[in-house]
């Protein structure tokens, strides 16, 4: 019997079962066919447990949510000591919390002017849109084909035709998307002069990271200017230090009108985004400050732990641990290449975030289960399946770098057994 206060379960098995029963069956079904029977019980630093103790390093980080490692103590200790004094707030009023927090990721923000909050990425998003087709007066919303903005009505309807159809949230006349790396695309797509905003992330995660090309966001920025559209960058899997910049958007030397936050703005423990806008984004919140409402975007305790989020972001040793995690991935992985090249050709990489190309239309499905037998959990990309997603954290330290690659390099013959089944 596993325990767990007001509820308990007889076994794994029985979690599974009910997952099925109760609430998603295909996407449980789906990771029992993959043979990832990830049933995720303790969880500490960069380490789950399997409810069957498997342990295993955690690089998923469920798109950089635990940025910081899973259930960080300063973070666990800043949530106990605010429920001493704070609760979710209520969104109507001006608040304690969100004033401070408001505040903090201004000050990190060049060219921004207000923060607006939601309760998850898909949210702001919908924030970012709005925005922009307020400043605009324009409807048009162009993103990158294979891009991934979350999953609510009009965020899903920038992203791929497999979340969006299925919901018939598809509109071409009103969403148009173009290949990323190609200015002239957007040029085309942007030369009616009809088009509020351009929603790009820095580095497009589900579609496998793939890197922009010498200029192109510098491109992008641009022409958005020429034709008076918004340029609004999602950062949610590409902000908060993992580019070793605050915002990937820096790290490129580019200024959008509006940029998005999320994930590990939350610490991995209160659920919270931002939208950020510059002041011609913004001034619907001079005219109607309750145009959007969330009663739970903004919540105070989520303020406050992502205040320390931002706190711990700023400390001089986070940065220098983020370039000792990129150059030691960075080198690790030539070697392993040089290693593994048979089925291992290439990596994409700025930062803490890198994308691991395989050479097989489903290589990274084998290669996050090889990893998944040997005690690492690392997923693939759902857009590109040739490509793993490798999302270090940025705290980890020389040891656990160092076994998360003698894992690796330990799981490539059964990598290589089951690409070739």
């Amino acid at each position: 019997m596993f325990e767990y206060g007001d509820f308990q379960h007889q076994s794994k098995r029985d979690v599974i079962n009910k997952s099925i029963r109760f609430w998603n069956p295909e996407k449980t079904m789906f990771w029992q066919k993959a043979g990832v029977d990830l049933v995720i019980d303790k969880r500490e630093g960069y380490l789950l447990y399997d409810m069957s103790g498997h342990r295993l390093i955690d690089l998923h980080l469920n798109g950089g949510t635990y940025n910081f490692g899973h259930r960080h103590p300063e973070l666990v200790e800043t949530l106990k000591t605010a429920l001493d004094h704070f609760d979710m707030g209520n969104h109507w009023f001006p608040s304690i919390a969100r004033a401070a927090l408001a505040e903090s990721l201004i000050g990190i923000s060049p060219g921004m002017k207000y923060a607006v909050f939601g309760a998850g990425g898909a949210e702001a998003v919908e924030i970012a849109l709005k925005s922009a087709r307020y400043a605009t007066k324009r409807r048009k919303i162009v993103s990158i084909i294979n891009g991934y903005h979350g999953h609510s009505g009009l965020s899903v309807a920038t992203g791929s035709a497999r979340f969006s159809r299925i919901f018939l949230s598809d509109q071409p006349e009103m969403f148009v998307q173009v290949p990323f790396n190609d200015t002239d695309a957007l040029a085309k797509a942007l030369q009616g002069n009809d088009v509020a905003g351009l929603i790009i992330e820095t580095i497009p995660a589900t579609y496998g990271f793939p890197m922009p090309q010498p200029g192109y966001l510098e491109a992008c920025r641009e022409l958005t200017r020429k034709h008076g559209t918004m340029y609004v960058a999602d950062e949610v899997q590409t902000g908060l230090m993992r580019t070793g910049s605050m915002w990937g958007w820096q790290t490129y030397g580019i200024q959008p009108d509006i940029m998005v936050t999320a994930k590990g703005l939350s610490g991995g423990l209160y659920p919270i985004s931002a939208c950020l806008v510059n002041e011609q984004a913004g001034q619907w919140l001079q005219e109607d400050g309750a145009a959007h409402i969330s009663t739970t975007g903004g919540a105070e305790l989520g303020c406050i732990v992502a205040h320390k989020v931002i706190e711990m972001l700023l400390r001089p040793q986070v940065a220098e641990n983020v370039r000792f995690v990129t150059d030691f991935m960075a080198q690790a992985m030539q070697e392993m290449m040089t290693k593994h090249g048979d089925i291992f050709t290439g990596v994409r990489q700025k930062g803490v975030i890198l994308g691991l190309e395989f050479n097989h239309a489903q290589g990274a499905v084998a290669v996050s289960r090889a990893l998944y037998e040997n005690g690492v959990w690392a997923i693939f990309s759902s857009l590109d399946k040739r490509v793993l997603q490798w999302k270090p954290g940025i705290l980890l330290t020389h040891e656990l770098c160092k076994e998360i690659m003698e894992r690796f390099d330990a799981a490539m013959p059964r990598a290589r057994e089951l690409i070739h089944a």
